[in-house]
């Protein structure tokens, strides 16, 4: 093959891996709803993080020049987030608090009449 076409399948690989790259900092960026939620356990807000200081540490288990295993950990932990947020949303609800609160429950508010 000639230098040209080696050109063309260099750009568009690049242009690929950026698209993956745009589309994962986009995720990164969303999950900040997430790790705001109280309702998300702790484990996977502190896996999220771990992820991201792996990301950006020069630290790599697979030394390569494409940050592949980084790409991977970080997708990895947004699915355990993303999975916890789910599961969270359908866990029991929490009590009111206050002095409108029982144990049984919320209090019971008459008619009006």
């Amino acid at each position: 093959m000639d230098s040209a076409l080696w050109l063309i399948v260099a750009v568009v690989l690049l242009l690929v891996v950026a698209g993956f790259a745009a589309v994962l900092l986009v995720r990164v960026f969303q999950a900040r709803r997430l790790l705001l939620d109280a309702d998300v356990p702790l484990q996977p807000k502190a896996l999220f993080w771990v992820a991201v200081v792996y990301t950006v540490s020069p630290i790599d288990l697979i030394p390569d020049p494409v940050y592949l295993d980084d790409i991977g950990v970080l997708l990895v932990a947004l699915r355990a987030l993303h999975a916890a947020a789910a599961r969270g949303g359908a866990g029991p609800k929490r009590l009111p608090a206050g002095p409108e609160a029982s144990i049984s429950g919320p209090a019971k508010v008459p008619p009006p009449q």
